[in-house]
């Protein structure tokens, strides 16, 4: 017998006599029409009781829905209500899980073998792991082997009992039942690593749970459907009678894109189901029915299920088929996906995008591409400026530095950075006391050596002369340069401009060195720009490029120059080497602009392809590794 009776299967009743056989069959008829669940009951235990046989009394306890109470459905023979002697037996299986038989204490009222003990047989109803009921039974003396038999056959039977709890039981209780199948079901297709192994075990698995005598699972391929797995069999033959009507009852489905059984349980929408009618002749089946895969509105497969003769689908079981294979076809067109080749992957996303675009909705994705596309075209065949973008700095045209004459220390500031001053003002002074009294020191010495001279002359001693005369010489040369750093005390601006760097006021008194740099002053009339460019641009910059120029003070303003110089120098700045290229403006620069400001500058180089543009410093990035990996 089946796992599952609601599912398929039936009892194989022991020999009977010719009045019992005909009692059997009419109870039997009246099981198959049981409209309540008591009357459906009522005949089970009937049934039972015959084919245990010597059965002095019986009865069924069943759990309410929706509740923890258990109560009596059904009573054998009817004619008595009184089955306290049953109430222990069944309350221990309700309380142990497990099957009983144990001798009845006491006696059976009128026993003719009172030696003899009678047997009381009980076992549970169980669901889902969960004792839902009890079936207790009084039954004559009989060997071992016959109380196993019984046992056995009661346990059999109880299947029953499973499928009437199942139909009444608490709605949501059913639906987390029929999930857990699901998943059971998904989870042997998943567990599997190989595809067409996935499959068989997944149609092996839906044939014993749901009581059929065959599954049959198909996959499309193009606009054809073949056959990769029948259950309970590993290797078949495509090309058998049989599985070409399986096929054509899944073509029927697909073509239909409806789940279609047959017969139908209930009213349904109106389909074609002249090849199912076809394969259930074939296959003498008693219900056949075949539910589409599909994934994203594209049809995967189909599935497709036979049952004994006599055995319809019914309605909860087609609920079930319905989720397992919205989740089914999904998976499925992953395992595919995964199994493809790179050339099938290739062609399958290009059928894909063909789709897409050419066939109806997906309107989001065709604006995409549409929109993509018109940005490929203009980036390949457009074409723009192209221009070598680097940091710029003002500096005056002239700028001079103006330097400690001497040692010696401050003595006052008279400007700093930033004022505008006239040719020959003053910018600081230098404190010249050492210097003065220096001089006045080799003055006294020249007089004094002056003096000797003459005596010398006097005398006419000729050489003494001579020495005294370069002694006046040598201090003659003292004094002048000691005149000229007292001439130079005074540091005056060597032009109209404007003082870059430099301011004293802060350093009075402080002591200074020879060459010392004091002040910068720039020419307010004349500018160049200084650019520096990264040495990945350099070799695209030649002289008399022009450019424009913004500066950070004035984002507003765009300012034209002309390449004039580019230096073979270069500095090292963030771990890049800079190259100094010099411009100079081609307009007035204005009373706005200052040395020291710095902005951007762009070059103009030429004209070329915008994704040219954009991607050269990736391309050339490329050239140099593949330069560098190539052996």
């Amino acid at each position: 017998m089946s796992s599952n009776p609601e599912l398929g299967g039936q009892w194989s009743p022991p020999d009977l006599a010719d009045s019992q056989r005909a009692e059997v069959d009419l109870t039997w008829r009246q099981f198959g029409s049981a409209a309540s669940p008591e009357e459906f009951c009522r005949h089970w235990l009937s049934l039972q009781c015959h084919m245990i046989g010597e059965v002095n009394d019986a009865v069924a306890v069943l759990q309410k829905p929706g509740t923890e109470a258990f109560a009596p459905l059904a009573f054998w023979p009817e004619g008595r209500r009184e089955r306290s002697h049953l109430a222990a037996v069944t309350e221990r299986v309700l309380r142990e899980g497990r099957g009983l038989v144990q001798p009845r204490e006491g006696g059976v009222e009128g026993s003719t073998q009172p030696h003899r003990p009678e047997y009381q047989i009980a076992y549970p109803i169980r669901l889902e792991g969960q004792v839902r009921g009890v079936v207790a039974l009084d039954v004559a003396w009989r060997e071992e082997s016959q109380l196993q038999a019984a046992m056995r056959q009661l346990q059999w039977g109880a299947g029953w009992l499973e499928v009437l709890l199942r139909r009444y039981a608490d709605p949501m209780e059913a639906a987390r039942l029929r999930v857990r199948l699901i998943l059971q079901f998904v989870s042997t297709f998943l567990e599997r690593s190989g595809f067409e192994d996935a499959l068989s075990a997944l149609a092996t698995d839906v044939a014993a749970q749901l009581g059929c005598d065959r599954v049959t699972v198909g996959v499309m391929y193009g606009r054809d459907i073949r056959i990769e797995a029948v259950s309970h069999t590993v290797q078949f033959d495509r090309n058998s009678n049989l599985l070409n009507a399986t096929a054509a009852a899944m073509m029927e489905a697909l073509d239909q894109s409806e789940a279609i059984v047959y017969p139908p349980e209930r009213e349904g929408p109106l389909v074609v189901t002249f090849a199912h009618a076809e394969l259930a002749q074939i296959s003498n089946s008693g219900g056949v029915a075949t539910f589409p895969l599909d994934h994203g509105g594209r049809q995967v497969g189909a599935i497709t299920l036979e049952r004994a003769a006599g055995f319809r689908f019914d309605t909860p079981v087609v609920e079930l088929l319905a989720g397992l294979t919205a989740m089914l076809g999904p998976l499925i067109d992953m395992r595919l996906a995964q199994n493809r080749s790179l050339p099938a992957h290739v062609a399958a996303s290009a059928r894909d995008v063909r789709d897409r675009l050419v066939g109806p909705h997906h309107g989001n994705f065709k604006v995409a591409a549409f929109s993509l596309a018109a940005v490929a075209f203009i980036l390949f065949f457009g074409t723009g400026s192209y221009r070598v973008t680097a940091d710029a700095r003002i500096e005056g045209e002239t700028q001079r530095a103006l330097t400690a004459p001497f040692n010696g220390y401050v003595r006052e500031s008279l400007r700093r950075a930033g004022d505008i001053v006239k040719r020959g003002e003053p910018l600081a002074r230098l404190d010249d006391r050492d210097l003065k009294l220096e001089r006045i020191r080799l003055a006294a010495q020249r007089e004094q050596n002056i003096k000797q001279y003459r005596e010398a002359m006097a005398k006419r001693d000729r050489a003494t002369a001579r020495i005294v005369s370069s002694q006046i010489d040598q201090v003659d040369a003292q004094i002048a340069l000691a005149d000229e750093q007292l001439s130079r005390a005074e540091l005056t601006a060597p032009f109209d401009g404007v003082v870059v760097s430099g301011d004293l006021s802060q350093a009075l008194g402080a002591p200074l060195e020879r060459g010392q740099v004091l002040f910068e002053v720039a020419t307010l009339d004349a500018y160049r720009v200084a650019i520096q460019v990264d040495e990945r641009h350099i070799a695209d910059l030649k002289l008399n490029q022009h450019g424009e120029l913004v500066l950070s003070s004035m984002p507003s303003d765009h300012f034209q120059f002309v390449v004039t110089k580019i230096t073979p120098v270069n500095t090292a700045r963030e771990g890049r080497n800079f190259f100094r290229v010099e411009a100079q403006l081609e307009s007035p620069a204005g009373a706005r602009l200052r040395p020291g400001m710095e902005g951007v500058a762009k070059v103009s180089v030429d004209q070329r392809s915008l994704i040219s543009i954009w991607t050269r410093e990736l391309a050339n990035w490329i050239r140099v590794k593949l330069w560098a990996w190539t052996p």
